[in-house]
């Protein structure tokens, strides 16, 4: 197995000196690291609908990834599988100038079933198990900035071999786009049961998988002042992949017909081998004038493998049933983000460690959702509001309009052993990304989703 002595050596050396230089060049440890923390709310379009408010409620295979007590609650077997469509906007400002971006994702978000039995014992009646594949994040995204930050990374001609060289010390433009693509997502394997019909209890195992492709484009345009201009074309792509595993526990307790109560609590993710490439490509073109041939810099190409571990999560729920009319849920959901480590020695990650530490927090997640039936046709609803954990206001952090606020919506009809469920979810926040200094492109993120399942009846 691969250990670490190629990190040991990138890290201490070449990337340590040359990510100084150039902070755009791939998202540092504290941002990846709440990239593989990040969850979404992807599941069935009735979970989705209601905002993944589902802690309490169970009987959907999404919600046994938020509380694996809830498959239990499933009177019989049944399947499911879910296909979404994402698209995201970017109104994006930089140094003055605005612009907007869009990208769209499809991608088969969901698919698994629930196995219910039926046992001889008069205490506990009913035993469920489940398997689910569910997306947890989309990291599908793209946007391109344009501008002049009166900052400059290129000043010498890589063609320029003069002791005194020509310095391209103006800044004149900048164009920077950056493009994600890859998604992070779990299989949960979980066995629950219902004791006296009050009390269901579950377990889980859950297997993390992530992958990640940045690829980031910077061309600057500077002079010397004498009307010759250095065209600096810098492409950088970054890969990463990583697999890890994660425990869950929860019970639902039914006060009555009415009220419920839920608790559960997933450990943090543990990723024991995490694989990073990075390649970069710098191109500075021709500078006639001054006999400057179009030179490209020596490629770089650097690996790394790191272990890595998630903050753990806390989720307290609630619900309300109405009958067979409607139901209103609840869930609060608590991260303690300070607690994302890095498991290496190197000084890159003792200090990614410290930042966690220090300048992050732990945050506080709202869902609110509704369901309301008539006859066979079902119309549901939901809120969902979650705290950034950044505290660090230069690149965002306690501004609340970096704090993600959406809604969703949704309907369902009942054919008897099949059913069809779509959703509409909708959420926004702020994002803050850097090239020069941090925080100086202010991202609008208004993103939507749209999702469908069938659902069949073993």
């Amino acid at each position: 197995m691969k250990k670490l002595v190629l990190l040991g050596i990138l890290l201490s050396s070449s990337l340590s000196s040359f990510s100084q230089d150039f902070e755009f060049q791939r998202l540092n440890y504290n941002q990846l690291g709440l990239l593989f923390s990040q969850d979404d709310n992807y599941g069935t379009a009735r979970f989705e609908a209601m905002s993944g408010a589902f802690g309490a409620l169970g009987g959907d295979l999404s919600a046994f990834r938020i509380n694996p007590a809830g498959s239990a609650v499933s009177l019989s077997s049944t399947a499911s599988v879910s296909l979404s469509h994402l698209n995201s906007d970017y109104a994006s400002i930089y140094y003055g100038n605005s612009s907007n971006s869009f990208n769209d994702s499809f991608n088969l978000s969901q698919a698994g079933a629930i196995f219910t039995f039926s046992t001889n014992s008069t205490e506990w009646k009913r035993v469920a198990f489940t398997v689910n594949y569910n997306v947890k994040s989309n990291f599908n995204s793209f946007y391109r900035v344009a501008g002049n930050s009166q900052f400059l990374y290129n000043s010498e001609h890589l063609d320029d071999l003069e002791i005194n060289k020509n310095q391209f010390d103006r800044s004149l433009e900048q164009d920077f786009s950056v493009e994600k693509r890859g998604k992070s997502s779990v299989i949960n394997f979980g066995l629950s049961a219902v004791h006296d019909n009050k009390l269901f209890v579950g377990v889980s195992l859950n297997f993390h998988d992530l992958n990640l492709n940045r690829i980031s484009h910077l061309i600057e345009k500077n002079d010397d002042r004498n009307g010759n201009i250095l065209i600096a074309d810098n492409l950088i792509d970054s890969y990463i992949q990583g697999n890890g595993f994660s425990l869950g526990l929860g019970f639902i307790y039914k006060f009555n017909h009415n009220l419920r109560f839920g608790l559960a609590y997933e450990t943090p993710t543990w990723f024991n081998e995490i694989q990073e490439d990075y390649a970069e490509d710098l191109i500075h073109e021709e500078v006639k004038d001054l006999d400057f041939f179009k030179t490209r810099a020596v490629p770089i190409e650097e690996g790394a493998i790191y272990r890595f571990r998630t903050n753990s999560r806390i989720t307290a729920s609630g619900a309300y049933i109405i009958g067979k009319q409607g139901l209103i849920s609840f869930d609060y959901t608590y991260k303690d983000y300070p607690n994302i480590k890095y498991r290496e020695n190197s000084s890159t990650f003792i200090d990614a460690n410290q930042n966690f530490n220090s300048n992050y927090r732990a945050t506080h997640s709202f869902n609110l959702g509704t369901e309301w039936r008539f006859d066979r046709l079902s119309i549901r609803g939901g809120y969902h509001y979650s705290k950034n954990p950044n505290l660090l206001v230069a690149i965002g952090g306690n501004t609340n309009d970096d704090n993600i606020r959406g809604f969703s919506t949704g309907l369902g009809y009942n054919f008897g052993n099949m059913k069809i469920d779509l959703s509409y979810s909708k959420f926004e926040n702020q994002e803050f990304e850097s090239i020069y200094n941090p925080g100086d492109i202010i991202l609008d993120n208004d993103t939507s989703r749209i999702s469908g399942t069938l659902t069949i009846n073993l």
